[in-house]
């Protein structure tokens, strides 16, 4: 496959694969729905679909908590088209037939209701053909299976995973048992025992015919001419096969995320370990070159989830709840040292760096979150309880510092003080200028000018600090670009795929001369993208948007483009971008043009809508309640994310003319001319 050209102007649409509906589906998108998808985009004149990831993740909705990098979900596999299927029995026949008519009539699919039920006839299937898989798989054999095994040599470390989980009733390799801690010989030793193989073989057979299914619809795309781009996460679940069997590429101590945002304001840990990337290449980045491997299989451009990680990750110890108190991976620390030349004594810098908590304050916070039911005796004895379990008292002063064993949140939280007084001591917890996370290091935390500490400094102080912080920024950024350009480069050079990155969030100065030179496209995120060098902040016009990049009105992680405009959106704001007087406040098929026809104009190479957005060029697919439409909403956790469903067939939606006529009219807007202005070097 060669490498898809950067300067390929193409319409694309997302969807995830779970969210595909046809008649032969059974309440989920399968990877044979992506034909049928691809034809209906072939009509539209869409040149691009884009996926969300499609690892196996047990009974977790969530595509990014996958249990492997390389594995399929055995939940896209369609039952009926596995060769074993022809010969099963009646009884399996009708089943299936049940669970497709019962589930097909959920508004969202339920991941764990309709995996269960797959995986248990799936798991009869296999008994009544085991021999003949057996025979398949037999090494040495001129067996498909054998041959398969033979090319995919991952599979083996994951059946083995998958067998032990069962094992140990789906919990966490972290609470197993036995065998938490394994070497790769060991894992070997599992697989060639004899006594396991049939167990061990269930989960290669899913393996193979998910590969053969999806690389089927991966050739029905191709010859509709369209790409397919998928979505490679950066991190991997702490509970999967790959943290399980190569735990040297991961420091566990560490757990990954991404800082305080105006969504966020205590950040986000995410619970996964960051790497090590000493190790990986030390191993010639085998791991990530093997991953790229087995996904340009089936892509041709892939999305880079979150691109920052690759140039500082934001980690957090897994002793906390909240990423306020995280730090970017690398970084140049300050030093003890660097905090006493600016006058600051021990006593100073234990004062920036530890949290410091006034009597009275313990004292208010428990009067004014507790109740008037409680007498003054009660409020005493549970203030009492703050003081003894988890503070320590400076000498004779009302101020006071929290125990040393206090490590993070969670110990505060294991101490069963009133709740009246729990957040408050969090708030208390994260109230430190520097986090010394090494015994004099420092580094900065993200809401340090909002702390006590800080705003107790004078001017001249405050000064001072900032400029030390700003020339260990200044140090860090080289470093930073340093490692992404090796990384990147890795990424970009081991494999035919299109690199497309994520780049939300706390970018660093250095990101985007790094994508221009290995020519990874950015993403810009149209309700976001703005000038923050002009007065207002105005949007980015849609002929500055650079050629080298993804643009895209909403993403899965975000409300869909009528939600926004509807809740969210500055209107009159939007309206001066798009060149109207005004837009109706209710979002209908006119907004939906007069939008998505701007940004199919913009600049970049792609232009990526949600299935969603584009639906809604037409008046037959509005859901009653907007929400109803969204794919995931952050930093929650239900049955309503992840499990979005179109609204009705892919074979319906081909027959609305109306939505047709107008996707294909998306197809044919040109890029917006770029106004050229005097001694302009401009890219055209």
């Amino acid at each position: 496959m060669e490498k898809l050209a950067t300067n390929k102007r193409l319409i694309g649409v997302a969807v995830p694969v779970g969210a595909l509906r046809t008649k032969n589906g059974m309440g989920v998108g399968e990877f044979s729905d992506l034909g049928d998808f691809a034809l209906l985009c072939k009509r539209m004149k869409i040149g691009l679909i884009q996926i969300l990831p499609v690892n196996d993740t047990g009974f977790d909705s969530s595509p990014y908590f996958s249990l492997t990098a390389f594995a399929l979900h055995p939940i896209y596999l369609r039952i009926d088209e596995l060769d074993e299927f022809e010969a099963a029995s009646s009884t399996l026949k009708r089943r299936v037939k049940t669970a497709r008519n019962k589930f097909d009539k959920d508004v969202r699919y339920s991941h764990y209701k309709i995996l269960k039920e797959k995986l248990e006839i799936l798991r009869e299937i296999f008994s009544e053909n085991k021999a003949a898989i057996k025979k398949s798989a037999k090494k040495g054999s001129s067996g498909i299976l054998a041959a398969w095994i033979e090319k995919n040599a991952w599979v083996k470390q994951y059946a083995v995973y998958r067998r032990l989980k069962e094992l140990n009733d789906l919990k966490s390799w972290k609470e197993w048992k036995e065998h938490r801690i394994v070497t790769r010989k060991e894992i070997e030793g599992f697989w060639n025992d004899e006594k396991l193989s049939e167990e061990h073989l269930f989960w290669v057979w899913l393996q193979y015919a998910l590969d053969n299914q999806f690389s089927n619809a991966v050739k029905k795309i191709r010859e509709a001419g369209i790409v397919l781009k998928g979505d490679i996460p950066i991190l991997m679940n702490e509970d999967s096969c790959d943290v399980w069997a190569y735990p040297e590429l991961y420091n566990q101590s560490l757990s990954a995320g991404a800082p305080p945002d105006m969504f966020n304001p205590d950040g986000q840990n995410w619970g996964f370990p960051i790497y090590n990337w000493e190790a990986h290449e030390q191993d010639d980045f085998a791991w990530w070159k093997n991953r790229l491997a087995v996904a340009s299989k089936y892509y041709e451009a892939y999305r880079i989830d979150h691109v920052l990680g690759f140039f500082h990750i934001w980690a957090s110890t897994y002793n906390d709840y909240s990423s306020a108190l995280g730090r970017f991976i690398p970084y140049i620390p300050v030093a003890a040292r660097d905090l006493k030349k600016l006058g600051f004594d021990k006593d100073r810098i234990r004062w920036v760096s530890q949290s410091h908590l006034l009597t009275g304050e313990v004292w208010d916070a428990l009067k004014n979150n507790w109740g008037s039911q409680y007498t003054e005796e009660e409020i005493k004895a549970a203030a009492d309880d703050v003081f003894s379990k988890a503070l320590n008292r400076i000498k004779n002063e009302d101020i006071w510092l929290f125990n040393k064993n206090i490590k993070g949140e969670k110990d505060i939280d294991a101490l069963g003080l009133h709740p009246a007084v729990r957040n408050y001591l969090f708030a208390k917890w994260r109230d430190r200028v520097f986090l010394e996370y090494e015994k004099g290091l420092f580094t900065p935390t993200w809401l340090y000018k909002t702390t006590s500490a800080y705003k107790s400094f004078s001017e001249e102080e405050k000064k001072a600090i900032e400029e030390l912080l700003a020339k260990h920024e200044k140090k860090s950024e080289k470093v930073w670009e340093t490692l992404a350009r090796k990384l990147l480069t890795v990424l970009a050079e081991s494999s035919p795929m299109l690199p497309c990155a994520e780049d939300l969030g706390a970018v660093p100065n250095c990101l985007p001369k790094v994508l221009s030179k290995l020519k990874i496209l950015s993403l810009k995120l149209m309700r976001w993208y703005t000038d923050p060098d002009k007065e207002g902040e105005p949007y980015v016009p849609f002929e500055d948007y650079p050629p080298l990049s993804v643009c895209t009105p909403a993403v899965h992680d975000s409300s869909t483009l009528r939600q926004w405009w509807e809740k969210e959106a500055d209107q009159k704001k939007y309206a001066n971008l798009l060149g109207v007087p005004s837009l109706p406040k209710v979002f209908n098929p006119g907004t939906a043009k007069i939008i998505l026809s701007k940004a199919a104009s913009a600049r970049s190479r792609f232009r990526i809508f949600q299935i969603q957005d584009i639906m809604h060029l037409s008046s037959n697919w509005y859901s009653e309640n907007p929400v109803d439409e969204r794919i995931n909403v952050p930093g929650t956790l239900n049955d309503f994310n992840w499990t979005y469903r179109l609204p009705t067939t892919i074979a319906k939606i081909a027959r609305d003319k109306e939505l047709i006529k107008s996707v294909r009219e998306l197809s044919r807007i040109k890029p917006a001319k770029k106004i050229k202005k005097l001694n302009d070097n401009l890219e055209e």
